[in-house]
């Protein structure tokens, strides 16, 4: 009891300010933003080259069918990513699906993933995370065959809802989409 220090109010206020201060990141306050519909969609593509390109379309690759196992893999990076990244916020997933396109022309596979929901804040981090979970997911299931895989071109295609509406990227979008969003 020798010890004890009385503290102040005032002392508690600058003591609380302090530690506010001290880190330079922060979650964004979504306190007084309304729910409304949310929906991105994000692409990303692997190249596998030749060898791997023609074992996974022959359902021959050694650990199992890898696009599969991506879209899988795509769900739970959808849904674990306020986990991994520090400053998301979590949020309730209404959908999300992935198609997952194979380019014999470049020997790639190419991955797209929708998110949706109605929150606060937007899914576009969700939907790139659930790219990038499948485009390791193949990464993995494709190195003991090539290792020299490239994984490129991950991006935020479309994003909509909350005050700034749609927003589609300036590089464009890929044919088949144009109409559906």
């Amino acid at each position: 009891m020798k010890n004890l220090k009385i503290v102040s109010d005032n002392d508690l206020k600058d003591w609380a300010k302090e530690i506010f201060k001290k880190n330079s990141f922060k979650m964004i306050d979504v306190t007084k933003k309304k729910e409304t519909f949310r929906r991105a969609l994000a692409s990303g593509k692997i190249y596998v080259g030749n060898e791997v390109f023609e074992l996974i379309k022959n359902k021959e690759m050694p650990k199992g069918d890898p696009i599969t196992l991506a879209e899988v893999s795509a769900v739970l990076g959808v849904k674990k990513t306020s986990e991994l990244i520090p400053l998301c916020h979590p949020l309730t997933i209404d959908h999300t699906a992935s198609k997952i396109i194979m380019n014999e022309k470049d020997k790639s596979l190419e991955v797209f993933c929708v998110v949706s929901t109605y929150a606060k804040t937007g899914v576009e981090m969700e939907a790139i995370m659930g790219v990038n979970a499948a485009l390791i997911t193949i990464y993995d299931l494709s190195k003991i065959i090539n290792p020299h895989l490239k994984i490129d071109n991950v991006k935020l295609l479309i994003k909509e809802g909350g005050k700034n509406g749609l927003w589609k990227n300036p590089d464009g979008l890929p044919n088949f989409l144009k109409d559906l969003f």
